[in-house]
């Protein structure tokens, strides 16, 4: 489907096409050397958004084992009701890339406002439903313990601040849709270091003002959220990219019909609402086996938020992968159906795989090799550090799986194919992962290397079906 009906080369996922495509349309080598060029940027970006959550986890757990044990409590909830209200990242993704790749300017920047409009107005949503999403935190969490208070203390601004987390994550998505991966890495790194600033005054409390604990750190999150959506809205309206679609002429752009606002809209609702589904299965299926988590204790769940925090370096490494390869094969997508050239998006596919294997391969093992120094950085609690070095290796297990399966969805999502990925994830989310973690950490009793290899499995099978649906994608038969 992906190669043109015009184009006899059954290209296979790991063949690099050495034939020029008559065209001024990069060739499907340079389709390769074009997602590494979008992906090192996307992956130090993905790098720098990650220290958001884990400098608050390193200097909360300097703060006490109650602090850190309470993230594992608003961590997860954070994450995944950022995760499912910003599904329209993917639309972005799939919808601006294919426009700029057939050199429809105007239709992108149409699907650019709409982006923004939606990414507003989810945000607007999240932030009225906070009383009621802390409400439900605190009914659901262990009375005897003060993680729950805790967690809804960080919670109160960070999920005020919503509609501008989401409009920096739509800011992201368009500029990465556009190829342009350096500008929210420059962006990302400035505001970590003010990140790093507002955590060390507000967290632990310095030049006159107080120690405000993990209520500091949820305002500095919601601070850098701010900060980053600001800079980023700015440079996208001084390059144009959001200028008023309906005074740029004419409507046809190098032969292409451009969408009407209501066209654009329903097309980016089709690629979103599957996204969008597929996503609140996905955290509806982590809550549960967060609460899995929860069962084990405190000391388990300060353990397992180290080992997120770890992991969470390698997971947005992947993410970095899976944003890289979902805007370059949207714009290959828009140049084929421009030029009717050969495709480079098996190219693109195989080239982000391998390199996020390698990656994540390589990354997996160095966190075994020095598991005792980086488990010590999130304190030094002897049971806590014990029960973490446990559960290392299977961690480092899951990272391979973890890099491919980033990539094929990410691939699926970035065509447009977001159905089938919300079908694996439905069966990963309650089929796998929380079958096979109760089994190993209660039936088998293995605690919390127990929830590990539950997720992991959930990561092998996950993979393995992505692979399949690539295969059916991009390469014809």
């Amino acid at each position: 489907m992906i190669v043109q009906e015009n184009n006899t080369e059954k290209q296979d996922l790991d063949e690099v096409s050495l034939a020029e495509n008559g065209t001024d349309e990069p060739s499907p080598r340079d389709w390769g050397a074009e997602v590494r060029r979008v992906a090192g940027p996307a992956i130090l970006q993905s790098f720098a958004a990650t220290l958001v959550f884990a400098v608050d986890r390193v200097m909360l757990g300097h703060a006490g084992r109650e602090a850190l044990a309470s993230m594992q409590l608003a961590g997860p909830l954070e994450w995944s009701i950022i995760s499912i209200f910003s599904a329209f990242e993917v639309a972005a993704v799939a919808r601006v890339g294919v426009h700029v790749g057939a050199e429809n300017d105007r239709a992108a920047r149409q699907a650019s406002r709409l982006a923004v409009l939606v990414a507003l107005v989810a945000g607007a949503l999240v932030a009225v439903a906070t009383p009621g999403i802390l409400h439900v935190l605190l009914q659901t969490a262990d009375p005897r313990s003060s993680a729950g208070p805790l967690a809804a203390s960080y919670l109160t601004s960070t999920l005020l601040a919503s509609p501008l987390v989401f409009l920096a994550l739509a800011l992201t998505a368009i500029s990465q849709a556009r190829g342009d991966t350096r500008t929210p890495l420059f962006v990302a790194i400035f505001v970590q270091l003010v990140h790093l600033a507002t955590n060390r005054v507000l967290i632990l409390g310095a030049f006159g003002i107080p120690a405000y604990g993990i209520r500091g750190a949820g305002i500095s999150t919601a601070i850098t959220f701010a900060l980053q959506a600001g800079l980023l809205a700015t440079l996208a309206f001084r390059r144009g990219w959001l200028d008023e679609a309906t005074a740029l002429p004419p409507a046809i752009s190098l032969g292409q019909q451009t969408p009407t606002r209501a066209e654009e809209l329903r097309a980016m609702l089709a690629v979103g609402g599957p996204a969008l589904g597929e996503r609140a299965i996905y955290h509806t299926g982590f809550l549960a086996y967060v609460a899995m988590i929860a069962g084990l204790g405190d000391v388990a769940m300060a353990a397992n938020q180290s080992l997120i925090a770890i992991e969470s370096v390698c997971f947005n490494a992947a993410d970095g992968f899976g944003a890289a390869t979902a805007a370059t094969i949207a714009r290959a997508r828009g140049a084929g159906t421009l030029h009717q050239g050969p495709s480079g998006e098996s190219l693109v596919l195989s080239r982000a795989s391998r390199d996020a294997l390698a990656l994540l391969a390589a990354a997996g093992l160095l966190a075994v090799v020095l598991r005792e120094p980086l488990l010590a950085l999130f304190g030094r609690d002897a049971p806590v550090l014990a029960l973490g070095a446990r559960a290392m290796p299977v961690l480092a297990l899951a990272q391979p799986w973890m890099a491919l399966g980033t990539v094929y969805a990410s691939a699926l999502r970035g065509v447009g194919r977001t159905r089938p990925v919300l079908g694996v994830s439905l069966l990963g989310a309650f089929a796998v992962r929380i079958a096979a973690t109760w089994f190993f950490a209660y039936g088998m009793k293995l605690g919390l290397v127990g929830i590990w290899l539950g997720s992991t499995t959930d990561w092998v099978v996950r993979t393995l079906l992505l692979r399949r649906l690539v295969r059916q994608e991009f390469v014809p038969r």
